[in-house]
């Protein structure tokens, strides 16, 4: 009996010139050193690295933030999902995707749809531009975006923390800070910094369901 390594199909899509990067992953392959996965404009590279653990290590580029996002799985969700995404932490918009390639492949499409429309939203006309200098704190109208969607979530009690499930007495400050906006629980100290350099990023946060401290 032949036992088939174990395998999937990982891909994200580069912050810099839009393209959707995609490519079979095997067990294998991530045993040994870091597997990097680049983008062919040479800005941009997925990480991933199979711990000692038998976890998977991610390091995202994310299309709306100016940082990448680390993100932590098991080896049976890794390999084991036909469709598995991971979104960015601050707007739920997918930025990876792993599973059987035609699946990948679609995700990628319809992900890419969603992105031409914010993109036109926010007034950009290219990937490029959506981590521009021009798109910083001293823009005072991506600030407010990010300042009235914490101030909704809050007055909705969408914002969640360590003493999430205390009904009464939870408030939160919201700081402004030179790379973004910090949420933090004045009870318990959890926190989230929302990131105020991408236009495209303060767009997509508009349609933020919930705000997780951490």
């Amino acid at each position: 009996m032949v036992i088939e390594p174990k395998q999937t199909t990982l891909a994200y899509r580069c912050p810099h010139c839009g393209a959707g990067i995609m490519s079979a992953v095997g067990i294998f392959a991530l045993g040994g050193d870091m597997l990097k996965l680049k983008c062919t404009c040479g800005k941009s590279e997925l990480t991933a690295v199979l711990s000692k653990d038998g976890k998977v290590r991610l390091t995202v580029p994310c299309i709306l933030c100016a940082t990448p996002h680390n993100y932590t799985l098991s080896s049976s969700v890794f390999f084991g999902k036909d469709l598995f995404t991971l979104p960015c932490p601050y707007t739920d918009f997918n930025v990876a995707f792993l599973g059987e390639a035609n699946a990948v492949k679609a995700e990628l499409a319809r992900t890419e749809l969603e992105l031409l429309d914010l993109m036109e939203e926010s007034g950009l006309k290219d990937f490029e531009a959506a981590h521009s200098d021009e798109a910083s704190l001293s823009d005072p109208q991506i600030r407010d975006i990010v300042m009235f969607v914490i101030q909704d979530l809050d007055a909705e009690g969408k914002i969640f923390c360590k003493c999430a499930k205390e009904e009464n007495g939870r408030q939160y400050d919201a700081e402004i800070l030179e790379d973004g906006v910090r949420v933090t629980c004045r009870k318990c100290a959890a926190t989230r910094l929302i990131p105020t350099d991408s236009r495209l990023g303060a767009h997509a946060f508009l349609n933020a369901d919930a705000l997780y401290l951490e």
